[in-house]
């Protein structure tokens, strides 16, 4: 997460949309405005479980909203329900004294200077831009000016714990909590995760404090109503309605461990860290973000779910992080051609593209190239799920998984460990080059016309015609014809094949045998494994028609 003083983070290219801070910064230390994705948005319940409907009324407040379905669609006889919707205020009586304004402090770390190697990767006019502000600009401070960012938060026990964004505390010097009373007090911050934007304070209250109690979010769904209670643009208190629009987003920016709930409840800059309620009263969700051209509500906001929540708050009350279970893969989300090219009846799963040396997947024997399909028999969608599911896992827990390797299931069972620093994740990534083999007989390019390549086997006249690095793996493309599938995937010149069908590739004569199997099966596709200056990725290839 960036810090609140530099909330925006670039968005996709093709949505022309940007991502930022959810969080209203006044004070603010420069004065651009906030665009795009906009990061904003246990205990002893005081929100009870039941109907919101006051007692001796008939007609619950669910049972109002929801009406019968007719036998089949067409013409929708009159209503006779003369109320339209019922009033939400009974709903917003009882679950607004949880519900705070927090002020945070903020004091950012330094900005981080600007490599040489970064440098080298950027275009020409924007690297001269930078060369000139490095040599030129103001000197790095070792802290810039303070700020204050307004969020929301709500108190999830009665003795004062209460939760929040961690975007909304990170790099606090001071958090004061207001509630709806007019009270305030001074709160320190217990813990807070950065992979799923939670973090917890507490308050030293002088009486019990009103707290709420959260909802089964698997149980929610899409069209079911919700209220979003906060802090907008420092207005404390305010309250917005609207229904769950999608579940499962995955695709808001440092969502790795979290899968968001879509609503279209007003959510706009000072929302971050309040509460999602349903129409009992209890937390489906932590209002987070919202997509926006323009920093305000255009009507989709994404909500941490509860149970994520629940999870991370659990961890961070006991010591103050949040422990995840560790595989120690680098992998990859399958597409159609990738599924077809490996035998696969349709893109469920995720593709192992790396294993890091001595990590629990190394030792149960988990190859480069197996496709893990399930977990603990739980089928896997995508590499984010498996991140997700493997995360949630306890360390030294076994679990079982199903793999696809050389078009058969393999069942494997590994032995969770916790997970490592990104550092030292990255550090132990193996690329050592061991196992390579001897200098091969030829350097000569060979044509593999049914991937429309060149290919030439790696040896050291290769390495040093070409300034490889010693430990460079696979057989090089020299070569890509700019009519085949192969270019419109992206393969270029420089780019290593390293594996073929999950075999790896030591020579040309690799590749050559892979596409025989490939056509033998009657596959139309083969699945490379690359490096790229972009990094390893899988990519399906499909094979030229009776070339070979």
């Amino acid at each position: 997460m960036s810090s609140e003083l530099s909330p925006q983070v670039p968005a996709k290219p093709r949505s022309r949309v940007l991502v930022a801070s959810a969080a209203v910064l006044a004070l603010a230390v420069s004065g651009g405005a906030v665009a795009g994705f906009v990061w904003g948005g246990g205990g002893h319940p005081a929100v009870a479980e039941s109907t919101v409907a006051p007692a001796g009324k008939a007609e619950t407040l669910a049972s109002a909203v929801t009406a019968p379905a007719t036998a089949a669609i067409g013409a929708i006889p009159p209503s006779t329900n003369t109320g339209a919707l019922p009033s939400l205020a009974d709903i917003v009586e009882r679950v607004s004294p949880a519900v705070v304004s927090l002020k945070a402090k903020v004091t950012a770390e330094k900005t981080a200077e600007v490599t040489d190697e970064e440098l080298e990767q950027l275009p020409p006019s924007l690297r001269d831009f930078f060369e000139r502000f490095r040599k030129n600009g103001p000197p790095n401070q070792q802290r810039r000016p303070r700020g204050e960012v307004q969020g929301s938060g709500f108190v999830i026990e009665s003795n004062g714990y209460i939760v929040t964004n961690n975007h909304v505390v990170a790099n606090a010097t001071d958090i004061e909590v207001a509630f709806a009373d007019g009270k305030k007090l001074k709160a320190k911050l217990i813990g807070r995760d950065e992979l799923t934007d939670i973090a917890l304070i507490k308050v030293e209250p002088k009486s019990t404090l009103p707290s709420v109690t959260f909802a089964d979010d698997a149980k929610v769904r899409v069209g079911d109503w919700v209220l979003a209670v906060g802090n907008p643009f420092g207005l404390g208190g305010t309250v917005t309605a609207g229904i769950i629009s999608a579940r499962g987003r995955d695709e808001v920016s440092g969502a790795q461990f979290t899968d968001y709930l879509q609503i279209d409840a007003a959510i706009n800059q000072g929302n971050s860290g309040g509460p999602t309620f349903d129409l009992s009263g209890r937390v489906v969700g932590m209002n987070t973000a919202i997509f926006s051209p323009s920093g305000g509500s255009v009507g989709i906001g994404f909500a941490i779910p509860s149970n994520t929540i629940r999870r991370v708050v659990a961890d961070l009350k006991k010591s103050g992080g949040v422990t995840r279970g560790w595989l120690g893969v680098q992998i990859q989300s399958l597409n159609e051609d990738a599924a077809l090219a490996l035998g696969l009846p349709d893109e469920s799963g995720a593709i192992v593209a790396e294993i890091i040396e001595g990590s629990p997947a190394a030792k149960a024997g988990v190859k480069q190239g197996d496709v893990v399909l399930k977990m603990n028999g739980t089928p896997i969608k995508d590499n984010r799920d498996l991140s997700r599911k493997v995360a949630a896992l306890q360390v030294g827990q076994s679990a079982a998984f199903t793999v696809w390797r050389d078009s058969r299931q393999v069942n494997l069972t590994v032995t969770i460990a916790k997970r490592p620093g990104e550092d030292r994740v990255a550090s132990n990534r193996s690329n050592d080059g061991k196992g390579e083999g001897k200098d091969a007989a030829t350097t000569a390019d060979a044509k593999v016309a049914a991937l429309g390549l060149n290919l030439q086997t790696i040896t050291q006249s290769v390495r040093a015609q070409y300034d490889l690095d010693a430990t460079a793996k696979g057989v090089l493309i020299t070569e890509v014809d700019p009519d085949s599938d192969a270019a419109e995937r992206g393969l270029r010149p420089g780019d290593r094949i390293i594996a073929v069908a999950g075999s790896e590739v030591r020579a040309v004569s690799d590749v050559k045998s892979a596409i025989d199997g490939a056509k033998s099966a009657k596959r139309p596709s083969v699945l490379l494994f690359v490096e790229t200056n972009r990094g390893k990725v899988y990519v399906p290839v499909k094979l030229a028609t009776g070339k070979s």
